[in-house]
């Protein structure tokens, strides 16, 4: 996939050529800074924001980074965090200035001008023969925004490219590049994106698979979210008899490579973007990103478009896969806190959950294992209320299906009492006699 550099020439209509260090030297001590999430972050450039020390203020806004950035340290940065990953909660559970904004994924880029961002960065692939920079493994939602502050005399935009990032092709109708006559500083990297392990399902994520894959038609539209439990599903399905599957999801993953590969996805049955995967990010292994450079059979669009409710239920046979980290017996999910520990973000959870529940023949799976342990104890994720201060990512009246390890319920069209007595069946055996005299009390 190595891509041979295009430089660019130095005059007045195109970007400048920078170091990393060079780039960044062109902030001020007080400014403001905006990324994308996971494989959009350009790893010189937060390098370069860490060997810089005389910070007074500055405000970084952006999401489950990848990486460790001393520059998130510093005592006079302030980050507005729209997504946590581990990093991001390593960087707050250290003493940083960190504070989560509870945002749809397809709402961040109106974060940017909200808060008052004056410089963005986008890490992106090495620009064409035409002076084109592809961004790569994100769209997401702040091209946007990059485009209008390379536009703007008062802001600035700095590209990273790097010939290990691929050129992927924007969907018909949609922008997926930015050239370098809307570039002010170009920097050159070798950095190659961050390779995430695929380990393999534990026997617990398998059954998971196995039943929410009876949910799933041959011709169903498909998408899956953040996390190894839906990709698995995923797997699965790669694996099984079905297929003629079609994609649209927000997140492309090694899941979705593997059913492409093993020739399961057509696109054909898809009522929009016929034989077209459409996705707005990708993140997973070295090999799927490979697999995605100008690979024509994906086309990528900006997050206001993959996660819009109404284009999602425009879909046929639309199936959504999600995780969660909770769920209690009236069918409130919680995906992104427990209590007051923040542990991701809204993300396009609901997005998904919304999209599928506006028709009969769509169907949302929010898949989750049925315990987890905490401090050396077994706690059940099915509970009769949720955690104090934990935050509902999708309300009750948008739940469809919930898979554990011990089976899968369909909560729709299903009263309170019946919601309850449904949940208490899938949970784990050690919890059930609670959650059933829960759901009698209930009823």
């Amino acid at each position: 996939m190595t891509q041979k550099p295009q430089r660019v020439q130095n005059d007045a209509m195109t970007a400048r050529e920078m170091t990393a260090d060079e780039a960044i030297s062109h902030l001020r001590p007080t400014d403001s800074l905006g990324f994308g999430l996971i494989t959009a972050t350009p790893t010189a450039l937060f390098e370069a924001l860490s060997r810089r020390t005389d910070w007074e203020n500055l405000t970084i806004c952006g999401g489950l980074s990848v990486g460790n950035y001393g520059v998130f340290m510093h005592p006079n940065v302030h980050y507005k965090c729209q997504f946590f990953g581990g990093a991001d909660r390593t960087y707050k559970a250290n003493g940083a200035n960190v504070e989560f904004i509870p945002s749809f994924f397809r709402h961040y880029g109106l974060m940017m001008p909200r808060l008052g961002i004056r410089n963005m960065v986008l890490m992106g692939s090495m620009p064409d023969e035409n002076g084109n920079v592809s961004a790569s493994l994100y769209n997401g939602a702040t091209l946007g925004e990059c485009l209008a502050a390379g536009r703007d005399p008062n802001r600035l935009l700095i590209v990273e490219c790097s010939p290990h990032y691929p050129r992927t092709l924007p969907l018909d109708g949609h922008m997926n590049t930015i050239n370098v006559k809307d570039i002010d500083i170009i920097v050159y990297s070798d950095n190659k994106p961050a390779a995430l392990a695929n380990p393999d399902p534990t026997p617990e994520e398998v059954a998971i698979a196995n039943f929410a894959s009876r949910y799933i038609k041959d011709g169903a539209t498909l998408q899956t979210g953040i996390g190894a439990v839906p990709n698995a599903v995923a797997i699965k399905l790669a694996e099984g008899d079905g297929g003629d599957y079609g994609i649209h999801s927000e997140m492309f993953t090694d899941g979705l490579m593997k059913l492409m590969q093993q020739g399961k996805v057509t696109n054909q049955r898809k009522a929009i973007n016929r034989g077209k995967s459409v996705i707005t990010f990708a993140a997973g292994s070295a090999e799927m990103y490979e697999y995605l450079h100008e690979n024509e059979d994906i086309g990528v669009a900006p997050v206001t478009y993959t996660n819009d409710p109404h284009v999602i239920n425009q879909n046929s046979n639309m199936v959504c896969i999600n995780s969660a980290l909770e769920v209690d017996l009236l069918g409130q999910l919680a995906a992104e806190s427990i209590g007051l520990r923040q542990f991701s973000g809204v993300g396009g959870h609901q997005d998904f959950i919304e999209g599928t529940s506006l028709s009969l023949e769509h169907v949302s799976l929010v898949c989750l294992l049925s315990t987890t342990t905490v401090k050396g104890e077994l706690k059940s994720r099915i509970t009769p209320t949720m955690t104090t201060n934990s935050a509902v990512t999708s309300p009750r009246q948008l739940a469809g299906v919930i898979v554990t390890e011990f089976g899968a319920v369909d909560l729709r069209a299903k009263s309170v009492r019946e919601r309850a007595e449904l949940l208490s069946t899938i949970a784990h055996p050690n919890f059930r006699d609670e959650l059933m005299a829960s759901a009698k009390k209930m009823g």
